[in-house]
């Protein structure tokens, strides 16, 4: 094997994002991602202050979405919504690219749109993902997306939100790789849902993945490790 329990674990990020989820179940969501350590618990935004006390004293940290799932919210509102989850205690942040603009080829406005978060996240010492959604998007405005990604410092570039007709593709993620800075990390989201699926996407250069199969693919990883 050429991973350690930790490295599959800290490519995860366990993701409560479904609107169906109860209280209940977003609670223990929280602590099976405490429980096996992955990198993130990514929750819906009206729960991050549970999350993150829930997390705290942790290595996993709280995440949570901006502009989600559709990315046509304002800038103001991303922004709005970003700070909300700085002060909540989030440490990671989704955001959702404006799909309809990005499709319009209006890239001022996607550029702006992208550093207005980006600024407030960094400001306040945390980090951004920049969703593309590319179930969307011509090849073309997924390596234009990567290139202004990389102009702005975004932290990661990830594929989709999860909740589009396709996720995260080989040849998305080869082209995301490719076209990113080596700085910048690529996550997959959409489709991740076995040990094998993750290993492959480790394979492309993924760093992170969006999740909700966590215990099975971490209890697998177990068996196979003998632990």
């Amino acid at each position: 094997m050429d991973y350690t329990y930790t490295d599959i674990a800290k490519m995860i990020d366990h993701s409560l994002l479904n609107p169906t989820l109860t209280v209940a179940e977003l609670e223990e969501g929280c602590r099976i991602a405490r429980d096996y350590d992955v990198a993130s618990a990514c929750i819906l935004p009206y729960y991050l202050r549970r999350c993150a006390d829930i997390l705290a004293g942790s290595q996993v940290k709280a995440s949570t979405t901006i502009g989600f799932p559709h990315g046509g919210h304002t800038t103001a509102i991303k922004v709005a919504e970003a700070e909300r989850a700085l002060d909540d205690g989030g440490e990671e942040l989704d955001m959702v690219v404006n799909i309809s603009q990005v499709r319009s080829g209006n890239w001022d406005y996607v550029r702006a749109d992208i550093r207005a978060v980006i600024e407030v996240t960094h400001a306040r010492g945390q980090k951004v993902k920049v969703i593309f959604e590319n179930a969307y998007l011509t090849d073309e405005q997924k390596i234009r997306l990567c290139e202004i990604c990389g102009e702005l410092n975004a932290d990661w570039v990830k594929t989709s939100t999860g909740y589009a007709p396709t996720g995260a593709t080989d040849a998305d993620l080869i082209l995301m790789r490719k076209h990113t800075p080596p700085h910048i990390q690529v996550k997959a989201a959409g489709g991740v849902r076995t040990l094998d699926r993750l290993l492959e996407v480790r394979a492309l250069g993924v760093t992170r993945s969006g999740a909700t199969r966590t215990v099975e693919m971490l209890e697998e990883c177990k068996r196979r490790l003998g632990l």
